[in-house]
């Protein structure tokens, strides 16, 4: 075990979920025989499972090598272990916005698919600056932190064109206009430049029977690892693993059923802001 005494944070919750779901999942060891094959205590190892200790690349790599996993998915796990202090704005996070963020951040740089639902509000990943402001002022956050908020957001939204993206969006969330009409219509065209990008922007009918539906989420899938599901807090978030991740996946395959495609939400979208327009 390493003598690094960091204090664990979001990044170690998240490791250590993972590495508790490799153990029980694809292997037969128990928590106890896994620390005596490692040479820790029981101890150590339920806080390294439980994100209460830090936990370096090195002892990633060591735990996973008994777990005796693939090499393609250890090699993606130590990589994720490893990337807080690889280069990466996610490894020099802004004083302000939640370390979940960080984390979140590096995890996307590593996807390979991003799935997202979002409900009353379009999702972070394709808002508009001023969206995101008016947003952000409806009391989530102080004015004075507004632009490092945004700065983190567009930051993320860098990660778009270089994997696979599907966002779900109720119409409930094409129809509030944060910050009034004209920033709503400015979001709802920048909405439909995406889909020409080849984004995929799908709605879902505002008054469908949503069961199960019930609150926003993000799915992010890996190549050679299993997905995590983030969900977004007030001021925080969190990471969703194995099993509880499997319920966010049959959501997405309802999800891609119930939804209208790209071309027709792009009609709605674009008749939607012929309407607004027309009335100012």
């Amino acid at each position: 075990m390493s003598g690094n005494r960091k204090p664990p944070t979001a990044r170690d919750r998240a490791l250590g979920a993972q590495l508790k779901s490799v153990r029980t999942r694809q292997t037969e060891l128990s928590l106890e025989t896994a620390a005596e094959m490692l040479g820790w205590s029981s101890a150590t190892m339920s806080r390294i499972e439980n994100g209460k200790r830090h936990i370096s690349a090195e002892d990633v790599a060591s735990i996973l090598a008994v777990y005796r996993v693939p090499v393609d998915q250890r090699d993606a796990l130590v990589r994720r272990a490893k990337a807080i202090d690889e280069p990466g704005w996610w490894s020099r996070p802004l004083p302000g916005v939640p370390e979940e963020t960080s984390v979140l951040a590096s995890y996307e740089s590593e996807a390979c698919a991003l799935t997202d639902w979002s409900i009353t509000l379009i999702p972070g990943l394709l808002q508009t600056y001023e969206y995101a402001k008016a947003y952000l002022l409806d009391g989530v956050i102080q004015a004075e932190d507004v632009e490092t908020f945004w700065m983190a957001r567009l930051r993320r939204q860098q990660i778009l064109p270089k994997v696979e993206y599907t966002a779900y969006i109720c119409e409930a969330a094409i129809r509030t206009p944060f910050g009034g009409w004209e920033v709503l219509i400015a979001q709802l065209k920048h909405l439909i430049e995406v889909t020409k990008r080849g984004i995929g922007v799908r709605l879902v009918p505002e008054y469908l029977p949503r069961a199960e539906l019930y609150h926003p989420w993000l799915l992010l899938e890996f190549p050679n690892s299993p997905p995590i599901a983030h969900v977004e807090l007030l001021r925080s978030g969190m990471f969703l693993h194995d099993p509880e991740v499997d319920a966010y996946v049959d959501q997405r395959a309802k999800l891609h059923k119930v939804a209208l495609s790209t071309a027709e939400s792009r009609d709605i979208l674009r008749k939607l802001i012929e309407q607004r327009e027309g009335k100012r």
